[in-house]
C-alpha cells in the first residue's frame, strides 16, 4: 500500500471519528430529477393500516406489475411520528420515500406552537440517512381545507416556518414536495399557495377526472402550463382514474403514458392504487386490461431511468 493510500484513509477515518465524536450526522443528499424519463411510484392502500400490511400491499403491488417501483408513497397525520416501520422497510431496500404529511392551523404554525414536534420529525428523517420526499399539507387549495389552511399567504408562511425548522436541524436528506390539487372546486390560482423557488424541490400536482371522458392531459395541462414557468421538476403526486366500460380505463392509462412522455418537465408520477377512494374505486387489480396497461408504464425505459 502506498504512502499515499495510507495517508487517505487515516485522512477519512479522522473526519468519520470527527464526526462521531461531535454527534454530527453525514450529509445525505436529497434525491435529484432523472435527466431523462420520469420516476414511477404508488400508494398502495392496504387491507388493513398495519405496518405489516402497508409493506405486504406495496410489494404484491409491485409483483403484480413485475419489477420494484421507484417511489414509495406513505401518508401520515399531523402529529403521527414517522419515519414509520414500513417508511424504513422500504428506504433499507433502496425504494425512495415520499411522506405526504397532514397539516394543521397555519397561524399556531407561524406562531411556534409547534415547533417542537416540528423539530422532531425534522430530526427523525435526519436520522434516517436515506432521501426522503416530503410533501407536507398536499392540495392545501382543496375548499374543505380552507379553515385550516387560511389564505395563501398564510400557508407559504407556514411552509417556510417548517422549512426554516429543518434547515436549524441541518436536514440534507429531503426534497421539499409542493402539491396543490388541479379541477373541480379547487382554488386554480397555484401560484397565490407557491411557497418560492428557495423553498421548493418538486412543484407536484394530484388530479382525478371528473368524467369518463376527460383525459389525463385535460386534468393536467392547466398546472403543467402553469409550471412551466416555474424552474422545477414536476411530480403528479397522485393520478388515476374509476372502472368505467370495458377497456375504458386502460384506454385512459395508454394515453396518459404518452401525455406524460412528451412532457419533458415531468419527472415524477405516482398512481393512487385504492379501491377507496373518495370518488371511487381508482384499483387495478382486477382488471386484468387496466393491469396490463399501468404494467406498461413500469417496463417501458422511460420510467427506469
Amino acid at each position: 500500500m502506498t504512502c499515499r493510500r495510507v495517508i487517505a484513509l487515516l485522512s477519512a477515518a479522522v473526519v468519520v471519528s470527527t464526526i462521531a465524536a461531535c454527534g454530527l450526522r453525514p450529509r445525505v443528499p436529497s434525491i435529484a430529477p432523472p435527466a431523462r424519463g420520469a420516476l414511477f411510484g404508488a400508494y398502495v392502500d392496504p387491507p388493513r393500516y398495519t405496518e405489516k400490511e402497508r409493506i405486504a400491499a406495496f410489494e404484491q403491488f409491485e409483483g403484480r406489475l413485475g419489477r420494484r417501483l421507484d417511489i414509495y408513497h406513505d401518508y401520515h397525520t399531523w402529529t403521527d411520528p414517522f419515519p414509520s416501520d414500513s417508511d424504513r422497510h422500504f428506504t433499507a431496500r433502496g425504494t425512495t420515500l415520499m411522506i405526504s404529511w397532514a397539516g394543521t392551523d397555519t397561524r399556531d404554525i407561524v406562531a411556534g406552537r409547534y415547533d417542537t414536534l416540528i423539530r422532531r420529525r425534522a430530526e427523525a428523517v435526519a436520522a434516517l440517512g436515506r432521501p426522503v420526499l416530503l410533501r407536507w399539507r398536499w392540495e392545501m387549495n382543496r375548499p374543505n381545507l380552507a379553515s385550516q389552511i387560511g389564505s395563501g399567504t398564510e400557508y407559504v408562511a407556514a411552509w417556510r416556518h417548517i422549512h426554516r425548522i429543518f434547515g436549524e436541524a441541518d436536514v440534507s436528506n429531503v426534497g421539499w414536495v409542493w402539491c396543490p390539487l388541479t379541477g373541480g372546486a379547487a382554488d386554480q390560482n397555484f401560484g397565490a399557495y407557491y411557497p418560492g423557488d428557495a423553498y421548493v424541490d418538486w412543484v407536484c400536482v394530484d388530479g382525478y377526472p371528473r368524467s369518463p371522458r376527460e383525459s389525463f392531459g385535460q386534468v393536467f395541462r392547466p398546472f403543467v402550463k402553469w409550471a412551466s414557468g416555474v424552474p422545477k421538476p414536476i411530480m403528479i403526486g397522485e393520478f388515476g382514474r374509476t372502472e368505467g366500460p370495458p377497456g375504458s380505463r386502460a384506454e385512459w392509462l395508454d394515453a396518459a403514458r404518452d401525455y406524460v412522455e412528451s412532457t419533458p418537465q415531468i419527472k415524477a408520477v405516482c398512481y393512487f392504487q385504492s379501491a377507496r377512494g373518495v370518488s371511487g374505486n381508482y384499483s387495478v387489480i382486477k382488471e386484468s386490461d387496466a393491469l396490463r396497461a399501468l404494467r406498461g408504464w413500469v417496463t417501458d425505459p422511460y420510467f427506469s431511468p
